[in-house]
């Protein structure tokens, strides 16, 4: 029970996050969604550090996996927003606007996870 109460903190908080971050960086004057790409790429990058911090180093309690990883984490980065904003970019004729965020949101996603993993390997 208090696995899905970790759960449902983390995801909470993440959520209230990506949406003010998104309130932040998200401007109708430009046609990508930074906010979305900016908490995708950095939780891809928490995601990485907290991978090694409780699974690998043992560093933080393995009861912080749920409310972080899981529930924040999961939360917090949301490719469900980020496939609807490429739908509707794709939809308004926007297609080069599409190709450049679909590109930066994996590559920089995976990117920043590697990073996460790697900075976090070094302590």
């Amino acid at each position: 029970m208090m696995h899905l109460i970790a759960i449902a903190v983390g995801g909470a908080l993440g959520a209230l996050g990506r949406y003010w971050i998104s309130a932040l960086l998200n401007n109708a004057e430009h046609r990508l969604p930074y906010g979305t790409l900016f908490c995708n790429a950095f939780g891809s990058f928490l995601m990485g550090v907290c991978f090694v911090l409780i699974l690998e180093k043992a560093r933080l309690n393995p009861e912080l996996r749920p409310l972080l990883m899981v529930g924040f984490m999961g939360a917090f980065t949301t490719f469900s927003t980020f496939s609807l904003e490429t739908v509707a970019m794709l939809q308004e004729g926007h297609v080069m606007s599409a190709a450049i965020y679909i590109s930066l949101s994996v590559l920089l996603c995976i990117a920043a996870l590697s990073a996460g993993l790697w900075i976090t390997r070094l302590f």
